[in-house]
């Protein structure tokens, strides 16, 4: 078995922001794993947030024993953009070497397209307008807020796309004093639930605050091993495959997050079609869906995802698993 990292990197249709700043262009890691010939594929976003970078992902990625299969590997790496791509990579060479699709051989359905939020970048009430108006045809609209001039975003957003689903990510920006003041104009606005409105780690006053307004858990859950501290807290989970260490785990943190009554969205870092190829499967069975990372850039695969509409359809051979 030999393994194989490379930089890539993927130019922005325009400059994407959120609470914590803004980029130009997506920064990945493509892991390829070669086995007997076959080779799988995997893609990862380092997240300075979750204390990664592209330089320390490669290194981990590089230093793992080989050979190694998907079991081996949730033992000697933790959750992460390390053990994502490699996880996808491994279960891309599965697929090959097997001549099966990937859902086959993890006992899924075959997948359908299913529908997909379309981001709206942090900016001015006049710009978001803008952005909204340009993509009123969507379905579901994803808002970025940041603090103040929020609700002036919000209502500027809705007066463009009268008809979109709305949901926000306010990226841990808000206090609750804030969700509490808002959480109601909100929700008569037609906004369906926000992402993680107070910070990882700072957010127990949601287990006080009258949730009008669904909370979901981004930051703060990133494998099974986060579902114990977000009870009482939070009534969705945001899962990302650069968050729970790849497929593997985040088809098991569905499933058990989903026993214990919690509601499913399946997300994304801005990253290119391979990052989101494995996530289609997951989404097959969330109840939100955010995979709109290709749509964000000016480029991608030489075998991208499908998107007509608001769907994002399940991923070719040609690109992955």
């Amino acid at each position: 078995m030999k393994l194989r990292v490379t930089d890539d990197r993927f130019q922005l249709a325009q400059r994407f922001t959120i609470s914590r700043g803004s980029r130009t262009a997506a920064e990945v890691l493509t892991v390829c794993v070669e086995a007997s010939g076959v080779r799988g594929f995997g893609e990862c976003v380092p997240y300075a947030r979750y204390g990664e970078s592209p330089e320390t992902v490669r290194e981990t990625i590089e230093s793992l024993p080989l050979p190694l299969d998907r079991a081996r590997l949730q033992e000697v790496l933790p959750p992460g953009a390390a053990r994502n791509a490699v996880d996808c990579a491994l279960w891309d060479l599965e697929a090959k070497v097997a001549g099966r699709r990937v859902w086959e051989m993890a006992g899924l359905p075959n997948p359908e397209p299913v529908v997909t939020a379309f981001t709206l970048s942090l900016d001015s009430p006049a710009e978001m307008a803008a952005q909204a108006a340009a993509n009123a045809h969507r379905r579901l609209l994803k808002v970025k807020l940041g603090g103040d001039g929020d609700l002036n975003r919000l209502e500027a957003v809705r007066e463009s796309a009268p008809s979109a689903r709305i949901i926000i990510d306010a990226n841990e920006a808000w206090t609750p004093e804030r969700y509490a003041r808002m959480a109601p104009v909100l929700t008569r606005l037609g906004v369906e639930m926000v992402e993680q409105p107070l910070p990882d780690g700072d957010d127990d006053a949601l287990r006080t605050l009258d949730r009008t307004l669904p909370v979901c858990a981004d930051e703060s859950c990133h494998d099974r091993d986060s579902l114990p501290a977000l009870a009482g807290k939070y009534d969705m989970i945001n899962i990302k495959l650069d968050k729970t260490g790849g497929l593997t785990e985040a088809l098991r943190l569905c499933a058990q997050a989903q026993s214990e009554g919690y509601r499913i969205m399946v997300g994304c870092m801005v990253g290119s079609s391979l990052a989101m190829a494995p996530a289609v499967l997951v989404a097959q069975s969330a109840d939100v869906v955010d995979l709109d990372g290709p749509l964000l850039l000016a480029e991608d695969r030489p075998v991208p995802l499908n998107y007509t509409g608001s769907h994002v359809h399940p991923p070719d051979a040609g690109l992955w698993g």
